[in-house]
């Protein structure tokens, strides 16, 4: 199977006409979720995907609203809920440079200028000013280091190893 990446997990439905909400996982859902798209459900207990044209996109609040081809009602959606949505991989757009997609930076070894190993990157937050990677060392104790130019110095993705400059108390 062609290798899938997430773009949304379905949270619940909304209104009585097939919405639903969704809390984007993706830095495009205008693009992501534009009319005409096609994503793919992975319902919570289905290994085989549904393939599903989205017909309509808002946002409210902090959700994304998606409406499905073929899907009119409320009882036709909410079989949907806790489902992820996902994209292949031929449908990733190219970026700009210095710019990475989640699964890029994910399981990245995080060292420090002088050469100390800190972790593996095994996740990544978006609380709003700047992404924040969780990277989880040998130790099994995770440390929290912002993407921001201060501390990243050097991402080199063909070998998995980002270079940071650990600034006073950001490892205390």
């Amino acid at each position: 199977m062609e290798k899938m990446y997430n773009v949304g997990k379905i949270v619940n439905t909304h209104g009585l006409i097939g919405e639903i909400r969704v809390i984007a996982t993706t830095d495009f859902p205008e693009e992501r979720f534009q009319v005409g798209n096609t994503v793919y459900l992975f319902e919570k207990n289905s290994k085989k995907p549904e393939k599903l044209i989205i017909r309509s996109h808002r946002k409210h609040k902090n959700f994304d609203l998606l409406m499905f081809e073929g899907f009119t009602g409320i009882h036709q959606v909410e079989r949907m809920k806790e489902g992820v949505l996902k994209i292949k991989e031929a449908q990733l757009t190219d970026l700009e440079e210095n710019e990475f997609y989640f699964h890029e930076i994910i399981g990245c070894t995080v060292v420090t200028t002088d050469g100390e190993e800190l972790g593996e990157i095994t996740e990544i937050l978006t609380p709003g000013a700047n992404d924040v990677w969780v990277v989880k060392g040998s130790d099994k104790k995770e440390k929290l280091i912002p993407y921001i130019a201060d501390v990243v110095k050097e991402i080199n993705i063909n070998d998995k190893k980002i270079t940071i400059e650990v600034m006073e108390g950001l490892l205390d």
